[in-house]
């Protein structure tokens, strides 16, 4: 026989069905049917327990992958309303100035007044614009002082006790997203004195 002979015979799959494997003893001999259905029990028994370590492993894993998800979703969320207030907080300023150019009615009045409509126009997109993320102004007066929502820089002294320890005016608007105060208003407060 030439080395492609003996290939083509090792390499015949039908040899390979025709042979029978018997479980046998250290000294060749057929074991017995209890002895087979003992050691299959066995191995059943051991495959099991790796199945189950293998599916713990794997819901382990896949809890754990879902928990990052959770994660990573939550920091991104972080992330961008710290980058939103942050922004805001930066834009306060200019919106500032617009309140205060508005505030002298009398001079603005003198003001051209097709210039004047396109600042207010401008304004008007600016706070649409903050609006949109979820800003609203702390400028309500009348109400109660709420040291959560206003910063009292000065007391106005009044006699009427139903107006103690309300909003008598706000000297600068305050902004906040959602319940989070980003800057208090500064505001006057009434407070009654007999």
């Amino acid at each position: 026989m030439d080395n492609e002979e003996i290939k083509k015979e090792n390499n015949d799959d039908s040899v390979v069905s025709d042979v029978t494997y018997v479980e046998s003893t250290e000294d060749g001999e057929e074991l017995p049917t209890k002895d087979i259905t003992k050691k299959l029990r066995e191995e059943i028994k051991t495959l099991r327990k790796e199945k189950e370590e293998y599916l713990t492993g794997w819901q382990r894993a896949k809890a754990d992958y879902v928990n990052l998800q959770k994660d990573e979703e939550n920091k991104r969320k972080e992330i961008k309303n710290f980058i939103t207030t942050q922004l805001i907080e930066d834009l306060l300023p200019a919106l500032d100035s617009f309140d205060m150019a508005f505030s002298n009615k009398e001079a603005w009045e003198k003001v051209d007044a097709n210039w004047r409509n396109g600042v207010e126009y401008i304004r008007n997109q600016f706070i649409v614009a903050i609006e949109s993320y979820g800003v609203s102004k702390i400028d309500e007066v009348g109400i109660i002082f709420d040291h959560n929502l206003h910063e009292a820089i000065e007391t106005v002294k009044i006699d009427d006790s139903s107006k103690d320890h309300t909003i008598a005016s706000i000297t600068q608007s305050g902004y906040k997203i959602g319940e989070k105060v980003i800057r208090p208003a500064r505001v006057k407060v009434y407070e009654y004195k007999e």
